[in-house]
């Protein structure tokens, strides 16, 4: 594979292009991705075209770029999550029919609980978890649910390797929230993220009770029926692990 002066590969470049584009912009211009992925012009511009010739990346007029559809098929084709997604959607349906509020689906990936479904309708309160958007374990109810039910070991590799860019955030503190969600079995996060929202999730459990997704919901602050919510959302999360083992 060869190289490029500054010891990257091809692919590597190409990985590079492909993430620059933000969580909440569909299209860039090529001097603007180009930058995001710290390619010189006339390299992000060699690669957007062998891209674009596959259907991997859409080049439109002005310079204006976009992932492509080609990739959109490839990746739900072939995503990993797309059996979670299926056994994980009937239940999540028949939450959000019940709280009429958002109801979101992670894995763990990193130290990031990455989000691969969500379901939201009109009315209901604000939900910063995006479909294929990712949330720092420790602030967001789903990361704290998956990372609370990994193995020892893994825990104690993220708790190491933790560094909140601003140093607000000890180790010590992290370490007390994923006890607390192991032993009281959900996580729950009040204003984080928004502070007029209240974060729920559960861990959704393998035969070796890991979690290998959590089940969440976003609701009002003023929402305070635990003994309901709960309940509901830990049913809902067996449900989906039994259809995963029967898959």
């Amino acid at each position: 594979m060869a190289n490029s002066a500054s010891g990257d590969s091809v692919v590597d470049r190409i990985v590079r292009l492909l993430s620059a584009f933000p969580e909440d912009v569909s299209a860039l211009q090529l001097s603007e991705l180009a930058e995001r992925a710290g390619l010189p012009l006339t390299t992000a511009h060699r690669l957007v075209r062998q891209l674009a010739d596959h259907g991997l990346l859409d080049a439109g007029p002005g310079g204006l770029v976009r992932p492509g559809l080609r990739l959109w098929e490839l990746v739900n084709r072939t995503a990993p999550t797309l059996a979670l997604r299926q056994a994980a959607m009937p239940f999540m349906e028949d939450i959000q029919q019940v709280l009429n509020q958002n109801v979101n689906l992670a894995v763990l990936d990193g130290w990031d609980a990455l989000f691969v479904e969500r379901l939201s309708r009109r009315g209901s309160v604000a939900n910063r978890a995006r479909v294929a958007g990712r949330m720092p374990v420790h602030t967001s109810s789903a990361g704290l649910a998956l990372m609370a039910h990994q193995d020892r070991l893994l825990q104690a590799n993220y708790l190491d390797q933790f560094a909140d860019p601003d140093g607000k955030v000890a180790t010590d503190a992290v370490r007390v929230l994923l006890s607390e969600t192991f032993h009281q079995g959900f996580a729950q996060l009040k204003g984080v993220v928004d502070p007029d929202t209240w974060g729920i999730a559960v861990p959704v459990l393998d035969a070796r009770q890991r979690a290998v997704a959590s089940l969440g919901v976003v609701v009002p602050l003023r929402e305070m029926r635990l003994q309901a919510l709960v309940p509901a959302l830990q049913t809902a999360a067996r449900g989906i692990a039994r259809r995963l083992n029967d898959a």
